[in-house]
């Protein structure tokens, strides 16, 4: 398409965006939502694993983090493949193949095939989180990519707070077929996935030329946005993936990511045992609606910080900020009473789901091109590694320190360390133009 030297108007710019952003978030909204109840599902199903299987806690550890080490290892040629071959193709592929495997989890009888399962999962989801990302970078300006993001971010709290009702539900219910529940749980949510995964093949444009549901002027306007966008950052930011490779701020975000998944999976993997033990007496739907709170704050939380921060341009001082309150809510989890302590699970909840959107705007506005796609997937694929890491720490400091505390202690400061290095950011050189905002 050939752009045409006149700036376009701002009105036409934010019409298109505002399509755009109706048009593609709740969709991708739902994906996120449906991969990480798959990813998740089995905090709900711990304790029936652990009956029946004869699961330990070790073992459950073991499986919940192997997922995130298939996963590492295929990020980035699954993101340079969806940059290949197309953003809708590809996404369609993770998702059906994730789904069909998450449903195949009701075989497992031991731990050695609950660790396959985990493994196979994390190999088929490789690449969604950061394509998604990569995509949003083919739609949305800089200016305007925090709020996007913390869209896409509503995903991981609304399966928690929706997944935890809906998984509590399945674990209960009397089915027949000769499954027990938790393999109910596991079919029932992965055949979810294969179905949404087929729409999306449908569904999706890889990018605004091709969107019939663009006018003429609204796809020259954001266009010519985004190709003025990656003029100006061709000057100073790398876009192949040698450099990439190389460059210092990349590996900086790496560590943070890392540093923010530990304290994450550290809240999801624990959180309905935790509630359980803070409440011991209650009733399991208690429990389910009880599990659901903390992530319906973490909505309302990464739905105003993010969009707070790309009002002020704050972004490093927010996500500082955040991680940190996180954190110390973390120190008081370990050391309060059950009513003081739920209190502090919600602002942990939180401060890492809002924390997140804004990260990802600093990696994001700052690599293109093929740099984009592996820099955002080798961001997410070590950054997840957190995610092996945190129920393992948390295993081995309650073992080491004789105190199932220890371990909440430990990811705390680790949370507070990720703040820390949050404020080390600095800003990189940068000549864009203006973007305008996109309104409501």
């Amino acid at each position: 398409m050939q752009f045409s030297d006149e700036t376009p108007q701002p009105s036409t710019l934010d019409q298109a965006l505002v399509r755009a952003r109706r048009r593609l978030m709740p969709f991708l909204l739902l994906m996120y939502i449906i991969a990480f109840l798959d990813r998740s599902n089995i905090a709900f199903a711990r304790n029936a694993l652990e009956a029946n299987l004869g699961i330990s806690a070790h073992t459950y550890a073991l499986a919940a983090g192997l997922f995130f080490i298939s996963y590492g290892v295929l990020e980035i040629p699954s993101n340079l493949m969806l940059h290949k071959v197309g953003a809708k193709r590809w996404l369609a592929r993770i998702m059906v193949t994730w789904g069909l495997i998450s449903t195949a989890t009701l075989f497992v009888h031991g731990s050695r095939s609950f660790y396959f399962a985990r493994l196979m999962l994390g190999a088929a989801e490789a690449g969604f989180f950061p394509g998604v990302i990569l995509y949003l970078t083919y739609w949305f300006p800089h200016r305007v990519r925090g709020q996007v993001l913390g869209i896409f971010y509503f995903g991981a709290p609304l399966a928690l707070s929706i997944g935890g009702p809906v998984s509590t539900w399945l674990l209960h219910m009397r089915f027949s077929g000769g499954l027990r529940n938790w393999q109910w749980m596991f079919l029932l949510e992965g055949l979810v996935a294969v179905g949404v995964g087929v729409w999306s093949f449908w569904y999706l444009d890889n990018g605004p030329s091709e969107a019939s549901w663009l006018s003429a002027d609204e796809k020259q306007a954001l266009l010519h946005a985004l190709a003025r966008e990656k003029d100006s950052d061709s000057f100073h930011r790398p876009s192949e993936i040698m450099p990439m490779l190389r460059d210092w701020r990349v590996l900086h975000y790496t560590l943070l990511y890392f540093l923010i998944q530990i304290g994450v999976y550290g809240v999801v993997f624990y959180l309905p045992s935790e509630i359980s033990s803070m409440f011991p007496h209650s009733g399991v739907w208690t429990i389910g609606i009880a599990a659901a709170i903390p992530w319906v704050c973490a909505f309302f939380a990464a739905l105003a910080i993010p969009r707070l921060a790309d009002r002020r341009r704050t972004h490093r001082a927010l996500a500082a900020i955040t991680l940190l309150l996180a954190g110390l809510a973390g120190f008081l989890l370990a050391s309060a009473g059950p009513y003081i302590g739920f209190i502090a699970l919600c602002i942990a909840a939180s401060g890492f789901f809002a924390a997140q959107p804004i990260f990802w705007t600093f990696p994001s506005n700052y690599l293109t091109d093929r740099a984009a796609a592996a820099g955002l997937a080798l961001i997410n694929a070590v950054g997840n590694l957190g995610g092996f890491f945190a129920p393992n720490l948390r295993a081995w400091a309650d073992s080491a320190f004789a105190s199932q505390r220890a371990g909440l202690f430990l990811l705390a400061a680790i949370s507070v360390l990720a703040a820390l290095v949050t404020v080390a950011i600095r800003k990189p050189r940068a000549t864009l133009a203006p973007v305008s905002p996109v309104q409501s």
